[in-house]
């Protein structure tokens, strides 16, 4: 065995010729039974002429057959964790002799794990105030507001203004609508509705000249300045509700405005905590990583640099963005990506070592309930949601995922945090 540069290594495998025979013969025999040669039945023809005429073939097929088996053995047996597929250069395959060739392959990394325990990284205590908890309930009474129509009069800001609109200038595609609300004075009012509507009535009809942004949301207003005719048909104004008692229990199982505000506190304090943990759990990683410097595959580099990209696109696809439209050069991306990448599977080899050197392992209750909330998601029977989750290799990853996310908690807990 030779030592190449970091996990890559290689082997010269020699076969000895009775075995490389044994094999020829018993792929020869595979031919004979099912070649169909000119005046021979099915089965009969002499192994010679199938030797002769499929030369190529068997030799191929024998290739295939051995090289990996006597590969693995040698392996094995010189306890080497092959990662990835070995590329074969050097093949000497010759009548009568031994088969030779060189393998050269990647290993799974071996390496010392240094301490882990009492890293030293800064954390902040979420807090969650009144004003925190008071926007909360705002955003939740916007949910339940109730638009009233007014009676005729001025139009003024937090007013809806009620319109029909049609374009007579600076678009090419005509824009007509019989009803528009818009909310004079919001933040997302185009600025040339709220200077021409204020102050108008129901019934008015307006000029309205309104300019867009060069990266608008629809491409044939983006960048335009367009003139509208509007009428204003009414207005309406939006009632939010009280807090009160009733108004938590209509939210869920409160029976006092004091235990909903509870419940708020607690939502965003474990929402708060949660995102704090995790770039606690972030820094951990990152002086763990730097503190542990050992070669690591390329095969498992560039299967983590798919997995970023893979997940890339699939948010891309999911926003509407065809993929196949980027034209992606992959050697730059696979550039790009290749030192974060690399960090990661670092990460991913360091989780691993101290979760069996803490024998830290996902119960059967973790991945049951993990089943069970799919399951529900999904809307399908447990048994059914368990058979497909195994059957494509999911039920692997959520065990996997259940593991390093207790690690990572065990070394949070374990880890000396300073205030920032």
């Amino acid at each position: 065995m030779a030592l190449i540069e970091g996990c890559k290594h290689e082997l010269e495998v020699v076969i000895p010729y009775e075995a490389v025979q044994a094999e020829t013969d018993k792929v020869t025999k595979t031919f004979q039974s099912r070649a169909k040669i000119p005046g021979f039945r099915p089965g009969k023809a002499p192994a010679s002429l199938i030797r002769r005429s499929f030369e190529s073939d068997i030799r191929q097929q024998v290739l295939e057959n051995i090289v990996p088996k006597f590969f693995d053995a040698q392996a094995k047996e010189e306890n080497l964790t092959v990662v990835g597929t070995p590329n074969i250069t050097d093949v000497h395959f010759h009548e009568g002799q031994p088969l030779k060739f060189k393998a050269q392959f990647e290993v799974y990394p071996e390496f010392t794990l240094g301490e882990y325990t009492g890293v030293t990284v800064p954390y902040k205590e979420p807090v969650v105030t009144d004003e925190d908890i008071d926007k909360r309930i705002d955003e939740i009474r916007e949910t339940k507001a109730q638009m009233i129509n007014e009676d005729p009069r001025p139009l003024a800001d937090g007013d809806y203004a009620v319109i029909s609109l049609e374009s007579i200038a600076g678009t090419e595609e005509p824009i007509n609508s019989d009803e528009v609300s818009v909310l004079i004075g919001g933040k997302e009012t185009m600025e040339g509705f709220t200077e021409a509507l204020t102050g108008a009535s129901p019934g008015d009809v307006k000029e309205v000249q309104v300019t867009y942004p060069e990266d608008y949301g629809q491409e044939k207003l983006a960048g335009k300045t367009v003139t509208f005719k509007t009428e204003v048909k009414g207005l309406r104004r939006k009632e939010l509700p009280e807090v009160t008692d009733e108004f938590a229990q209509d939210l869920g199982d409160f029976r006092t405005v004091d235990e909903l505000r509870e419940a708020i506190r607690k939502s965003i304090f474990a929402q708060r905590d949660q995102e704090a943990q995790r770039i606690t759990k972030d820094a951990i990683m990152d002086k763990l990583v730097d503190s542990h410097e050992f070669a690591i595959p390329e095969v498992f580099v560039d299967r983590q640099i798919e997995n970023r990209v893979r997940q890339r696109l699939e948010a891309l696809a999911q926003q509407g963005v065809d993929p196949n439209s980027l034209n992606l050069d992959w050697s730059k991306i696979k550039e790009a990506q290749k030192d974060q990448a690399a960090r990661e599977v670092r990460a991913s080899l360091i989780l691993s070592k101290v979760s069996e050197r803490e024998a830290i392992v996902p119960t059967n209750e973790e991945v049951d309930r993990e089943v069970e909330r799919i399951a529900r998601q999904e809307r399908e029977p447990v048994p059914a949601t368990r058979k497909k989750l195994a059957e494509n290799g999911t039920l692997d990853r959520i065990a996997s995922h259940i593991q390093t996310e207790k690690t990572l908690n065990f070394l949070f807990d374990k880890a000396v945090k300073t205030a920032e």
